[in-house]
């Protein structure tokens, strides 16, 4: 089984992101986007969470994959390679970096921030960007 989870990992956010501070992702539609589930599953379980939970939380609530069935269906899930969190639009477009503690727990962190400018700098940490949007 595949993970995507880091430990003791910052990623910053994309270097073509359009923002200079953290938005959250708007809200409305007929169904959620990615970028909303995300951002309400880690800002409401700020370091609860691994990266793999999150993706795989998202993926069963967009597919309505019943409780009951979750275990079974996250091992299929991640039978497959996922993409790590370095993809998210978080990273990408709305300026949200994101913290993976020691144990993998992750938080997000608004650009522009104090915490943001800390992590980024901070050399005990290792450092990825976000995947960028366009080609260069």
């Amino acid at each position: 089984m595949g993970t995507t989870n880091y430990s003791n990992t910052f990623i910053q956010v994309a270097e073509d992101c359009p923002v200079q501070e953290a938005q959250e992702p708007p809200v409305g539609g007929e169904a959620p986007t990615i970028a909303e589930l995300q951002h309400r599953l880690i800002v409401d379980h700020t370091y609860e969470f691994t990266s793999d939970d999150v993706l795989f939380a998202v993926h069963a609530i967009r597919q309505d994959i019943p409780d009951d069935a979750r275990a079974r269906e996250r091992e299929a899930f991640f039978a497959r390679d996922q993409a790590c969190l370095r993809s998210s639009p978080l990273g990408k477009r709305y300026g949200w970096g994101v913290h993976h503690n020691d144990d993998g727990r992750i938080a997000l962190v608004p650009l522009g921030s104090d915490e943001y400018l800390a992590l980024a700098a901070d050399p005990g940490v290792k450092q990825l960007k976000a995947m960028r949007s366009k080609r260069t």
